[in-house]
């Protein structure tokens, strides 16, 4: 079964906010919402065998937005079934059936979902399903300057993950990556919502 996310070489991000603001011009964001989140984690004590012989901290970003869950607890509360999951595994909301209880943002482990005032519904990120059904990466895949978020089906391994047009044609995560072990392979914390997104980090203290 088809499972699309996003997997964020950490190593890899300058925290530019490039993907926060791209995502919030495309889509029409509200200001003060967000449909994807930079959060500086750190910074933090030095590590053996890493820096700590130059005695410095080490910090890293961690873009933060809805997780497309294998198992969302956002679809389970959901009293009018505005939040559901679809084939290619992301989860989005109807609006036309969207009543404004905010269940789903109390039941999110991640804090992701938030009401438009103005319209009564509540948004989230839709992994830009508008650009994918049309073949295009997420935009916040496609303008992160790093070249550190990569977009693709969890089913055919990561290595199968494409990233930002470089010269004619995408970059692969293989390819582009440095290398990494299962071990440098993280998620934000299972609540048994199981989510899809996979997070990168070689060296340092995972901390999601």
């Amino acid at each position: 079964m088809t499972q699309y996310s996003i997997v964020t070489d950490v190593n890899r991000c300058v925290g530019c906010l490039a993907c926060s603001t791209a995502c919030k011009a495309v889509n029409g964001v509200p200001i003060g919402s967000f449909w994807c989140k930079t959060l500086r984690i750190g910074p933090n004590a030095p590590i053996d065998g890493v820096n700590k012989a130059d005695g410095s901290d080490y910090l890293y970003f961690l873009t933060v937005q809805c997780q497309h869950c294998e198992n969302p607890a956002c679809v389970q509360v959901c009293p009018t079934e505005a939040s559901h999951k679809l084939e290619d595994g992301t989860v989005q909301v109807d609006k036309e059936k969207c009543i404004g209880c905010q269940f789903c943002a109390m039941a999110c482990p991640y804090g992701v979902r938030y009401l438009n005032e103005e319209e009564r519904v509540v948004e989230k990120c839709t992994l830009c399903e508008q650009r994918v059904a049309q073949g295009e990466l997420p935009q916040c895949v496609a303008q992160c300057g790093g070249m550190a978020r990569f977009f693709g089906d969890m089913e055919k391994g990561l290595a199968s993950f494409e990233g930002p047009e470089l010269g004619t044609s995408r970059v692969k995560l293989a390819d582009f990556a440095e290398p990494f072990t299962d071990a440098d392979v993280h998620a934000l914390p299972n609540a048994g919502n199981d989510p899809s997104f996979r997070y990168i980090l070689r060296k340092f203290a995972w901390q999601g």
